[in-house]
């Protein structure tokens, strides 16, 4: 486990709303109302000004200067984006007579030097593919080079993007395509991100579990000067799962709106144990399954090799994954039916388009609620599924968890619907989740590679037998075997263990181990995987005696489910006396929560 007396500093994410906003000169309440339009008025604002700066910034000389990082000068870029945009003179523009605070410039131009730095690795991307590109057939030839390659599904999407360029220039060959040329530049969704500025224009504050955020914001969709931008002091609640951690700094959040109004996106930092890789001698496994979210194993370094029981826990996800699925197929299905109708809406007479175009508009309306229900799901079956492999590994005592490399990992032979539903699983999240959940425990989460995982035997390295079909494997040589998922996870584990010395670390990335060693795991009588903890239902005493069931007939015991949501079911009520929420109730019920659904990422 962690070291003790050692901690390191993890930062993590979480929502909140306010539920009380006041004038700050003044101190008059202002409605919720009210703020959410002025707030709506500032990020019309910027996201005016983004759009106008990316479109006057794509071109190529743009992503040349990002790409080798100076300016004319030859000076290296500033790695904030607000200072990178004023040395390169990017100044973004607003409407004639409109006054804008140049914190809040600072804000447009971080956020556009931050999408465009994003963009930059697709540019370099896109020049090399379009090196190895055939018009005539759609193919890319074999790289010559191994700084040429990339993961399989991000070529298949710029291929894509070369054929639909082909197919506008007629063939037209050319000598090296830019990403200026292939895509259009990008649309990005209305926020404004305060951690760019400073106190001039927000500043925070958290005094007992309530933070309380002054910002400026404008009196008027154009403002005209200064004396129309006023601070506002919005106050909100903490999440109560938080107010137990050692905080040790609150950062500004982003502002965005959605259907309920204003919500904060809050960062904070944490102090978490600190964990030392190289002396852990237990690791466990994580395998990406198709027919689940995944399955773990268990394996032990002892000074007689690497050793496992070959017993694993599969996750069960509750009936979510059916639910995904279900959900991904409508959303599909409104996808087809939106596509068809805008094919015929345009040869189709005026009158009939008008119809059309108001069914398309319903079904976007579904399609979007959709795909926000599945958002949610993902969300929660992913820090389930990091709780539930995070109190496992802790009860092995491993100090290691070896998620498979998901840029190296493609779901292939398995159909062309099935093979959809396990690439837009939540992978990614429940990452993260897990991440995020194993820190605060001291356990490190490492990625390795995921060829052959489930092929090769933990044992001799050699192909495995599939005696009882795809959910079975078998070495006959080393006579070991189980379910295909649980020997995946010991592989994991041995690869994890063996390469715990050679872990490359990136900043903004998980470390990862790139080389997958080998050395023979010896199956054990001892039990070193735990047994997971099973829920046990409560027994329910009833007053009315039960019926005596027909002579002859079975009775079938009921036995109520578990909960489907893996979240807190007691929320804070609102505070008494609060001014200016938009929560007006007229029953003597006690108000529900403005705070929502917060969990940390």
């Amino acid at each position: 486990m962690a070291d003790s007396g050692f901690t390191a500093l993890r930062q993590f994410s979480f929502t909140t709303r306010p539920y009380l906003a006041v004038d700050d000169a003044t101190g008059e309440p202002i409605g919720l109302d009210d703020v959410d339009v002025r707030v709506g008025w500032m990020l019309g604002l910027i996201s005016g000004a983004e759009a106008h700066l990316l479109s006057g910034l794509w071109q190529p000389a743009t992503f040349d200067v990002l790409a080798t990082g100076r300016d004319s000068h030859g000076r290296k870029l500033p790695r904030h984006g607000h200072v990178a945009a004023a040395r390169l003179g990017w100044t973004p523009h607003y409407p004639d007579g409109v006054y804008v605070p140049s914190r809040v410039t600072r804000v447009v131009t971080a956020q556009a030097v931050g999408t465009l730095r994003a963009l930059s690795y697709r540019d370099t991307a896109i020049t090399a593919l379009s090196a190895r590109f055939d018009p005539a057939t759609g193919r890319l030839a074999a790289p010559t080079a191994a700084a040429e390659y990339v993961p399989p599904g991000f070529a298949r999407g710029v291929v894509r993007q070369l054929k639909a360029h082909s197919a506008r220039t007629a063939g037209a060959a050319e000598e090296r395509l830019r990403i200026t040329d292939v895509q259009a530049p990008p649309r990005t969704s209305a926020m404004a991100r305060l951690s760019a500025a400073d106190r001039q224009l927000a500043h925070l504050t958290v005094t007992d579990a309530v933070m309380t955020l002054t910002v400026k914001l404008p009196t008027t969709p154009a403002p005209e000067g200064r004396a129309q931008w006023r601070r506002v002091r919005m106050t909100t609640a903490i999440p109560p799962h938080l107010h137990r951690r050692p905080i040790t700094e609150w950062h500004l959040p982003t502002l965005v709106l959605d259907h309920r109004g204003l919500l904060l996106r809050c960062a904070a930092t944490d102090a978490v144990p600190a964990v030392d890789v190289t002396s852990g001698t237990t690791a466990v496994g994580v395998d990406w399954s198709p027919s689940t979210l995944g399955a773990v194993a268990v394996a032990t370094q002892t000074p007689g090799g690497v050793v496992s029981d070959y017993r694993g826990f599969t996750y069960d996800d509750r009936g979510l994954g059916i639910k995904l699925a279900r959900l991904q197929a409508e959303g599909q299905l409104l996808h087809r039916k939106a596509a068809r109708l805008t094919q015929l809406a345009a040869t189709a007479p005026p009158e009939v388009r008008a119809q059309l175009d108001a069914k398309i508009a319903v079904l976007d309306g579904h399609r979007t609620a959709v795909g926000v229900k599945r958002g949610k799901i993902n969300r929660e079956l992913a820090f389930h599924f990091g709780r539930q492999v995070t109190d496992y590994a802790a009860v092995a005592g491993a100090t290691v968890i070896a998620v498979e490399d998901l840029t190296t990992l493609e779901t292939r032979g398995h159909g062309r619907v099935n093979n959809n539903r396990a690439a837009q699983s939540a992978r990614r999240k429940a990452v993260d989740a897990l991440t995020h959940t194993a820190a605060g425990v001291g356990v490190t989460v490492v990625s390795v590679p995921a060829r052959g995982s489930s092929a090769l035997c933990p044992g001799c390295d050699e192909p495995l037998a599939r005696p009882g079909g795809y959910h079975r494997a078998w070495c006959p040589r080393c006579r070991v075997g189980g379910n295909r998922d649980h020997v995946a996870g010991v592989n994991l584990a041995k690869r994890a263990l063996l390469g715990k010395n050679n872990v490359t670390r990136r900043r903004g990335q998980m470390p990862a181990i790139r080389v997958a060693e080998h050395a023979p795991v010896r199956q054990c009588r001892d039990k070193k995987s735990p047994t997971p903890s099973r829920p046990r239902h409560r027994r329910v005493r009833r007053s009315a005696p039960a019926a005596t069931p027909p002579v002859g007939v079975n009775q079938i015991k009921i036995v109520p489910a578990p909960q489907a949501s893996v979240w807190d079911t007691v929320e804070p009520a609102t505070p008494h006396g609060v001014t200016g929420s938009r929560e007006v109730h007229t029953s003597p019920t006690p108000a529900t929560s403005v705070v929502g659904r917060m969990r940390s990422m």
